[in-house]
Parts: structure tokens; sequence; C-alpha cells
């Protein structure tokens, strides 16, 4: 009985690691912050800062203006797509796979109660979704310049 008993423990603890092992905690996928300017404001602070800063300008999109282009109404909505490769490339090479989210994006949007958001993929949950390893100095210096980046750009 106490063997059995001691058999059903200890199948009990090795099912949990089993099931803690397929299920990562997974970080927040966005990082967002409020802004205390408008979405075009917001977004052209941001913009002088990176260019400011060398990084590389790719696009910015106006969501809003594009749906006016086809008669439909949306809040402000921009994207801003940026990057660096001496960054973006390291990250490739610990996993090509990350390619698909660079170079980075921000989006500043207006919610429905007029707040302004900068929001961007959190790195963390880059490095889950990608399974990526070897690469945590890369990953803690993008943290760092996205975080630095978007509050300087929302702060006055």
């Amino acid at each position: 009985m106490i063997r059995n008993m001691s058999f059903v423990v200890f199948a009990l603890v090795a099912s949990s690691y089993a099931i803690a092992e397929q299920s990562p905690i997974k970080p927040e996928s966005l990082i967002s912050l409020q802004s205390h300017y408008s979405v075009k404001e917001t977004a052209d602070r941001f913009e002088s800062i990176i260019k400011g800063k060398g990084l590389t300008l790719f696009a910015r999109i106006d969501h809003q203006q594009n749906a006016a282009g086809v008669n439909l109404k949306l809040r402000p909505t921009e994207v801003i797509i940026f990057g660096n490769p001496k960054i973006g490339t390291p990250l490739m090479q610990c996993a090509q796979s990350v390619a698909i989210d660079l170079p980075q994006k921000v989006l500043i949007s207006e919610d429905s109660q007029h707040k302004v958001w900068l929001s961007y993929n959190n790195p963390e949950y880059i490095k889950v979704r990608h399974h990526i390893q070897g690469c945590d100095k890369v990953i803690s210096k993008i943290s760092t310049v996205l975080s630095k980046l978007s509050t300087a750009a929302v702060s006055k």
C-alpha cells in the first residue's frame, strides 16, 4: 500500500513538471503607455526621437487616413515601422522566424475615451513566441531601447 501511495505521489509530481514544461508562463504580448499628446503629436515625437538616435524609419502608416479614403471611419491610429539591422540581425541569427516580427513597430492610437496610447510588442513575448535561446543580451537591449524611446515620446 505504501509503495502504491509513493508511486501515486511520484506520478503526480512528475506530471505537474511535465505540464509546467508544456505550458510556459507567457508575458503580456503588448506594452502600452498612455500619452500626454494627440496621436499625431505622439507619432511625430516618436519619429523625431528614432531619427535622432540613428534608427531607420521604414514606414509610417496612418490607418485613419486610409480608412477615410474608402469612406470608413476610424479613430486616430498610426503605426511606425522602424529598426536597426545591428540589433535585429543578431536576433534573427538566434531564431530566424523572429523576422516576421521585425522590423519593430509601435502603434499609436486613440481609444473610445479619447485617451492616446503608444503600444509595442513585448520583447519577452517575442522571445517566448519564437523560442529564442542564447540571445538574452539582445532581448534585454531591445527592451531597454523600446522603453526609453516610448517613454520619451509620451512624456511631458
